[in-house]
């Protein structure tokens, strides 16, 4: 730390991203998509749109916007670009929680929420899971605070029903509530349709997951437009750029390709489900996961030494030495042969124990 750096910042936790590598490996760390985007992605990034490269991008994001807003039935003027969910999700905290506001969250969930409360000064109250990893709603009924809630959870998998989640947007009507939907495609029971209900809802999701351009950065919101419009004030007063134009190119092509992500996700949601009665199999613990990861544990090993065991067969997971946590691993829903021979390798490493 070099004594230049504010005293606002010196207690800073950081987020800790999955480790990215250069080398050959089974890659289930980060919870990117075995597949690769959609061909009309790379239609769409042409010599001349590359020519043009000189040329600043539309900070109104219009053809993106427009793209998005038509897939969920909203006007355009209800949804905020970002790069990556993780983008919006910052403008949000920052706008209304921000310096002394109040925001809560489940105990175990994205990590990137506390370190956002830190950095813009809001008051965190992160509220524990039930034994069985789920939100209990009744915590969040009434809560007179901001809330922010991953749905399905991360690292769990879990995710509330829409009922419940009504429950909690229609109980804080003076408060924000952030629903951050980047696995719901996995999923399926978004609560989208509450923003044409309730003025108080934000809804983020990600291109980064179902629509395999984590590489891209491109994430979004979709609100109210008068929330719509007090996130475009921050970002104009920050960066007015903040996506760029293969960027926007790529994602309004994504979004629109509707059969070719379909059919990807519901392979990635087959592999999960028959993943998972194998791990069963072996004698391991996993949630009801409603995401492209599984969440799992063993009372045979460690979830700290498989890990490594797994990492000496050149298969990367996700470990949190995190109390509760300790003992689970995040395992990214990779291709069919991929996780087959995770499935392999783990059934070598138990033998060996």
């Amino acid at each position: 730390m070099s004594r230049f750096l504010s005293k606002n910042y010196e207690s800073l936790v950081p987020y800790t991203p999955g480790e990215q590598v250069n080398v050959k490996v089974i890659k289930l760390n980060t919870n990117e998509s075995p597949f690769p985007p959609s061909p009309k992605v790379k239609a769409v990034l042409s010599e001349e749109v590359i020519d043009k490269l000189n040329l600043y991008s539309d900070p109104e994001l219009k053809e993106l916007r427009n793209a998005i807003a038509e897939q969920f039935g909203v006007t355009s003027d209800m949804v905020f670009c970002g790069n990556g969910s993780d983008d919006v999700l910052a403008f949000a905290i920052m706008g209304f929680c921000g310096r002394g506001g109040k925001l809560c969250c489940p105990e175990i969930s994205y990590g990137f929420y506390p370190v956002y409360a830190d950095i813009f000064g809001v008051e965190l109250e992160q509220i524990p899971l039930k034994d069985d990893f789920s939100i209990d709603v009744n915590d969040y009924i009434g809560k007179n605070k901001n809330i922010v809630i991953a749905n399905p959870n991360a690292p769990t998998g879990l995710a509330l029903s829409f009922e419940d989640v009504e429950k909690i947007v229609s109980s804080n009507p003076d408060n924000i509530v952030i629903m951050d939907e980047a696995y719901m495609a996995f999923c399926g029971e978004s609560c989208m349709e509450l923003v044409k209900k309730y003025g108080n809802l934000l809804v983020t999701r990600t291109f980064s997951k179902s629509h395999s351009l984590a590489g891209l950065r491109v994430g979004f919101g979709i609100g109210s437009k008068e929330i719509i419009d007090d996130l475009n004030k921050l970002k104009y007063s920050f960066n007015p750029y903040n996506l760029n134009t293969l960027s926007i190119k790529a994602a309004a092509a994504a979004i629109a390709d509707n059969e070719y992500y379909d059919d990807k996700i519901a392979k990635i949601v087959e592999t999960r489900e028959k993943t998972t009665v194998q791990l069963k199999e072996l004698g391991f613990n996993c949630t009801d996961s409603k995401s492209n990861f599984i969440f799992a544990s063993s009372d045979k090993i460690p979830a700290s030494v498989l890990a490594a065991k797994l990492r000496e067969k050149g298969i990367l997971i996700r470990y949190f030495n995190e109390p509760k946590i300790d003992n689970y691993l995040r395992i990214t829903v990779g291709s069919a042969e991929d996780m087959q021979t995770l499935v392999d390798s783990i059934k070598e490493i138990i033998a060996e124990v």
